[in-house]
């Protein structure tokens, strides 16, 4: 999970190798099973009518998992790249796209029980604020019980400022996948009762008294 969102932070700075200003808008929807859906923007301001913007080189190992396809908003050119059902891994590895720019990066998302704990930064001092767009949304099946971000429901949020260091930080409530499902419980205590009631109820009859004649 760590990689995982580790990327969208690291393509908030991929961009500016190669331009002073960009746009790059990352949703990230954390699904129950802690696969990951969404789509990032990628781009920059269009220069003519040829210009394509900044090209996402997406690691060979998952291209076919993920849609990459032109993105024209305004006066903004570049790419957009849809996925679904990814791993953490998976998602991990398209941080590759961001190239070393992903070394500003400070980030970690570690599960505690039924919390998702998210931290980190991202240092902007070098980014200028000229036509400068860069947003981060975390969604998820649970609530965001506290961020220095927006929240709203189970979705965190965050704007980041060119020009300084930007914090990520939040708690989320979100089930876990890998915890011993209620239902389950409540059926193998269910049969744990009964065996004992029948238990008891065989011992009672192998040690009643022989009824009086």
């Amino acid at each position: 999970m760590r990689r995982a969102l580790a990327l969208v932070l690291a393509l908030l700075l991929a961009l500016f190798a190669l331009s002073g200003c960009a746009r790059v808008r990352a949703a990230l929807a954390v699904q129950a099973d802690d696969t990951v859906n969404g789509e990032i923007v990628v781009a920059t301001p269009q220069t003519s009518a040829d210009d394509k913007g900044p090209a996402i080189d997406v690691p060979e190992d998952i291209r076919n998992d993920v849609e990459v396809s032109a993105y024209r908003q305004e006066g903004y050119t570049g790419s957009l790249l849809r996925f679904s059902g990814l791993t953490f891994d998976q998602l991990g590895r398209l941080s590759a796209a961001a190239g070393p720019n992903g070394q500003k990066v400070q980030f970690a998302l570690r599960r505690a029980g039924n919390r998702l704990i998210v931290s980190g930064k991202v240092d902007l001092t070098t980014v200028p604020v000229d036509k400068a767009d860069f947003q981060l949304k975390i969604t998820t099946s649970g609530e965001v019980l506290e961020t220095n971000g927006d929240a709203d429901g189970g979705t965190a949020s965050w704007t980041f400022d060119p020009g300084k260091v930007g914090d990520v930080s939040a708690v989320i409530a979100a089930d876990d996948p890998n915890a011993p499902s209620p239902l389950n419980w409540s059926f193998v205590t269910a049969g744990l009762v009964a065996l004992a009631c029948a238990a008891v109820v065989l011992a009672a009859r192998r040690t009643r008294n022989p009824p009086v004649r």
